[in-house]
C-alpha cells in the first residue's frame, strides 16, 4: 500500500478510537452523576462517588513542610483562656482564640479544657492534641507558651482580669475594647470562649482560623494511631457510612426533644435539665420543636430516612457518637434494617480502649477521624461535631456529607407514620429534599450566624503567595452552613 494512503487509514483509525472513547466517557458520567435517571440504586449516588474521594485521601502524603520562620513582635501580654463545652466546641474556640492572639499581638497560653461540663471529662490539652505540633505550626503567626513565666504566674493572681468576652464580635471590639485591657493587667483570662469570634472577618483571619482547625490541630500520636487503625478495619470491610446520631443524654435533655420517649424518660431529661444552671431554657414544648427541625432525629426515624436513600441491609454504618440513650434497645429498629452496623467498641480490643474510658473528648476524637475518613458522613443533627467535621470534609476535597433538613424530613416521616404517603412517594420526597444537600461546592452567602468552619475550601488555610493569591480570588465561592 502506498505510504499516503497507509497514513490516511492509520489517521481515521486513531480519530476513530478517540471519538468512540469521548463518547463512552460522555455516557458513563452522567450515569454516575444521576443514577436515578438511568435506574441505578440510589445508595450508589451516596457511595459510589464519595468512595474516590475519600480513598484517594488515604495515598501517600506529601513530604511535610518545613518549620515557618519565627513571627517577631513585642508582646502584649498573655491571654489564657477556658474553653467549655465537648471537642468540636472546643476545636471551634481554640481556632478563635488563637486568631485573637495573632490579632492583638498577645502570646497565647496553651488552652485550657473544660472539666465541669456534663462530661466531667478531665483531659488536658495534650491528652488530646500534639502540642509540639500545634506550637511550631503556628509560630510564624503567634507567640504560644505551655504556661506562664513563673514570676509572672505569681503576681497573676492579685493581677488577673478574668471575663467574657462578648459573643459574635468582630475584630473591631477586640482591637478597641480588650486591647487596652492589656495596659492595666499583664494577663487577661477568658472564662467562656464558646462563640465569642465573628463568622465573617477579613480573609486573612480566616485563613488563619483554618489553619488552626485543618493543620495546627493534630491529634495525639497514641489517638492518631488508634483512630487510624478503626479506618483500615472499616475499610477492609467495604465502603460505609459514618452516621453522628446525636440521639444521646446531653442533647435529649438540653434540646428538650422527647420525641419517642416514655413518660419516665421525658422526666428523666427535665429533671437533667434542670440539675444545670448554664442550661438557660427549662421549659420546652418538645412537640413544636420538633416540627421546626431542632430536634435530633430519632434511630427509628433515621432508620426510614436511610432505607428512603437506597441503603439496604448490606450497607456498613459507623455510629460515630458517644452513649445512645435507651441504649441497645433503642437501637434495634436501626440494627434490624442495617445488621453492619458497628461502634469501636465492637471493633476494638477492650484493652485498646482502656485509657480513653471515662474520657469523652477522647472517644469523640476516635469518631472524629473515622467520620472524616467515611464514604458517607451523615449528622442527625447540626450541632458543633456535624459542622466542623462537615467543613473538614469539604476542605479534603468535597467528600460526600449528607446534611438533613430535619424540618422537611419530620413533614414526611409524620405523613407516611400515619399512612397518609405510601412507602413509595415517601422515598422520592426524601430523595428530592436531600439532593442538593451532599456536600457539593455552593456559592457563598455572607450571614452572621452561619459558622466558618462548616464549609471551606483548601485555599482557605494554605499559606504560601500563590495559593494565598488564589484564596482570594476564589472567596466568593465559600459557603457558611450553621
Amino acid at each position: 500500500m502506498p505510504q499516503r494512503p497507509r497514513l490516511q487509514v492509520w489517521f481515521v483509525t486513531v480519530c476513530g478510537c478517540i471519538l468512540i472513547w469521548t463518547c463512552l466517557v460522555q455516557l458513563l458520567v452522567p450515569g454516575r452523576l444521576w443514577p436515578n435517571a438511568w435506574g441505578w440504586n440510589t445508595a450508589r449516588l451516596f457511595l459510589g462517588i464519595a468512595e474516590a474521594g475519600s480513598r484517594s485521601a488515604h495515598l501517600p502524603l506529601a513530604p511535610p513542610r518545613l518549620l515557618p520562620p519565627l513571627r517577631n513582635y513585642t508582646s502584649n501580654g498573655y491571654l489564657k483562656v477556658s474553653c467549655n463545652g465537648g471537642l468540636n466546641q472546643m476545636r471551634a474556640a481554640i481556632c478563635d482564640m488563637v486568631t485573637v492572639a495573632c490579632l492583638l499581638n498577645l502570646t497565647l497560653v496553651i488552652p485550657e479544657l473544660d472539666k465541669q461540663s456534663f462530661w466531667a471529662d478531665a483531659s488536658n490539652f495534650d491528652d488530646l492534641f500534639d502540642v509540639k505540633h500545634f506550637i511550631d505550626s503556628l509560630k510564624d503567626e503567634v507567640h504560644i507558651t505551655k504556661r506562664l513565666p513563673k514570676k509572672l504566674s505569681r503576681k497573676a493572681f492579685s493581677n488577673l482580669h478574668r471575663m467574657r468576652p462578648v459573643s459574635w464580635s468582630d475584630e473591631k471590639y477586640y482591637l478597641q475594647q480588650i486591647l487596652p485591657l492589656f495596659n492595666k493587667a499583664n494577663v487577661i483570662h477568658f472564662n467562656k470562649t464558646d462563640a465569642r469570634l465573628a463568622n465573617n472577618l477579613p480573609i486573612d483571619l480566616q485563613k488563619l482560623r483554618c489553619h488552626v482547625n485543618y493543620h495546627a490541630l493534630k491529634f495525639t500520636p497514641q489517638l492518631e494511631a488508634l483512630g487510624k487503625r478503626l479506618v483500615q478495619i472499616l475499610q477492609k470491610r467495604g465502603s460505609f457510612i459514618a452516621l453522628h446520631l446525636r440521639y444521646e443524654m446531653d442533647m435529649l435533655a438540653f434540646s428538650g426533644c422527647t420525641h419517642g420517649c416514655s413518660k419516665e424518660e421525658a422526666e428523666e431529661l427535665k429533671s437533667l435539665r434542670y440539675a444545670y444552671p448554664w442550661w438557660r431554657e427549662k421549659e420546652i414544648d418538645s412537640v413544636a420543636k420538633r416540627l421546626q427541625g431542632s430536634c435530633p432525629l430519632t434511630p427509628e426515624e433515621t432508620t426510614l430516612v436511610l432505607k428512603a436513600l437506597g441503603f439496604d441491609k448490606d450497607t456498613q454504618i459507623y455510629i460515630a457518637s458517644g452513649e445512645i440513650y435507651g441504649g441497645e434497645k433503642r437501637l434495634s429498629t436501626l440494627r434490624a434494617a442495617f445488621p453492619k452496623l458497628v461502634r469501636k467498641e465492637m471493633l476494638l480490643d477492650p484493652e485498646d480502649l482502656r485509657q480513653f474510658q471515662n474520657h469523652s473528648s477522647q472517644m469523640a476524637a476516635l469518631d472524629y477521624m473515622v467520620s472524616l475518613a467515611s464514604d458517607v458522613f451523615i449528622p442527625t443533627y447540626d450541632g458543633n461535631m456535624a459542622k466542623v467535621v462537615e467543613g473538614h470534609r469539604r476542605y479534603l476535597g468535597f467528600r460526600k456529607t449528607i446534611s438533613l433538613d430535619r424540618r422537611k424530613l419530620v413533614e414526611l416521616l409524620d405523613l407516611h407514620n400515619n399512612k397518609t404517603l405510601s412507602w413509595d412517594k415517601f422515598a422520592s420526597s426524601v430523595r428530592q429534599v436531600l439532593e442538593k444537600s451532599i456536600g457539593q461546592p455552593t456559592c457563598r452567602r455572607v450571614v452572621a450566624a452561619r459558622s466558618l468552619l462548616a464549609s471551606v475550601l483548601r485555599e482557605r488555610a494554605t499559606k504560601n503567595g500563590e495559593t494565598r493569591q488564589k484564596a482570594a480570588l476564589m472567596i466568593s465561592f465559600y459557603s457558611y452552613v450553621r
